[in-house]
C-alpha cells in the first residue's frame, strides 16, 4: 500500500499485528520525519510512538540511525510484541517504475 504525506509518498513495508493506522499516523506526524527514509511507528500503552531511520548505506549516519537497526530498536524500546509498521520513502525514480506497473495510486493521509 501507498500513502502520501505532505505530498510525500511512502510505501508500507510491514504493518505486523495491524499497527499501521492511517488516522493516528496523520494526528502524530511531523515534517521534520520527512528528512528519514523510513518511519517506523510502534504502539505502547495506547499511544502511537513515531521514529525516523535512514538507508543502510547512508554514509556518515551512525548505525542506530539506520534501517538495519530495526530489530534492535523493537527489542530495546518497544513493548515485547507490540503493533508496528514501517513505511519506506518512496524517491521519484521509483514512483516512475511503480507507475509503469499499473500500481493502486497512493492513499493520502
Amino acid at each position: 500500500m501507498v500513502v502520501v504525506v505532505h505530498g510525500q509518498q511512502y510505501e508500507v513495508v510491514e504493518n505486523f499485528r495491524n499497527g499501521w493506522q492511517a488516522e493516528a499516523f496523520r494526528e502524530r506526524y511531523v515534517d521534520i520525519l520527512m528528512r528519514y527514509d523510513y518511519i517506523v511507528g510502534d504502539w505502547g500503552y495506547g499511544q502511537l510512538r513515531l521514529r525516523g531511520f535512514y538507508e543502510n548505506n547512508r554514509p556518515k549516519v551512525n548505525f542506530d540511525q539506520k534501517i538495519a537497526s530495526l530489530h534492535e530498536y523493537l527489542q530495546e524500546y518497544c513493548n515485547f510484541g507490540c503493533p508496528y509498521f514501517v513505511l519506506k520513502k518512496i524517491t521519484p525514480e521509483r514512483v516512475k517504475n511503480r507507475e509503469g506497473k499499473n500500481k493502486k495510486r497512493g492513499e493520502e493521509v
